[in-house]
């Protein structure tokens, strides 16, 4: 794909974002943000399967939606993941091992490279959100519950907020408080 046809293809995903929407029955709700630039993703994943092993199907993503703001890339790349990812429901696995340079490589190298936290935004997101979906399962089977499994991410976030780290809900705020040159307000 040349160029101008990339870019147009990137223009239609920010105006017609494919996939746009929280999931009702999600399993997973995860913001990103990208404080630099003021993105912000929110990435949400219903899964499939258990990945026990057990004979049964490895963990498989069912279904992504995305809510999110900002520039055109950071957005149409959500887009576009998310429209690959309802297309071929990958396994968690198959998320988490995808390179970034895959995703650089399909928005086109030469506009992504220019701004990759913009480029990957979407990318990283779905990863914690597969990570996410992961860890709540292993803590329902070894007897937590929904309430005592949201305590402990909550405090992961608290911990993670005085050590100056953008996690989980605190990536909209930092997003949300970036200056126009990337500076935390």
């Amino acid at each position: 794909m040349d160029r101008e046809t990339r870019i147009a293809w990137l223009v239609d995903h920010y105006h017609r974002p494919r996939h746009r929407g929280a999931l009702a029955d999600a399993d997973a709700r995860v913001p990103g943000g990208n404080p630099g630039c003021g993105d912000v993703i929110t990435m949400y994943l219903k899964g499939a399967g258990t990945g026990d092993g057990g004979g049964v199907e490895a963990s498989r993503i069912a279904a992504v939606g995305w809510e999110g703001a900002g520039c055109t890339l950071s957005q149409a790349a959500a887009s576009i993941l998310a429209e690959r990812v309802n297309r071929d429901h990958p396994s968690f696995e198959e998320i988490l091992s995808l390179p970034p340079e895959q995703l650089i490589d399909l928005l086109g190298r030469d506009i992504a490279e220019a701004r990759p936290g913009c480029a990957l935004l979407a990318l990283g997101t779905l990863k914690a959100a597969v990570k996410t979906v992961e860890m709540n399962r292993k803590l329902r089977a070894a007897g937590h519950s929904d309430e005592e499994i949201a305590e402990l991410r909550r405090e992961i976030a608290r911990q993670g907020e005085a050590a100056g780290v953008v996690v989980g809900e605190g990536a909209e705020d930092a997003a949300g408080s970036a200056s126009p040159l990337g500076l935390v307000k």
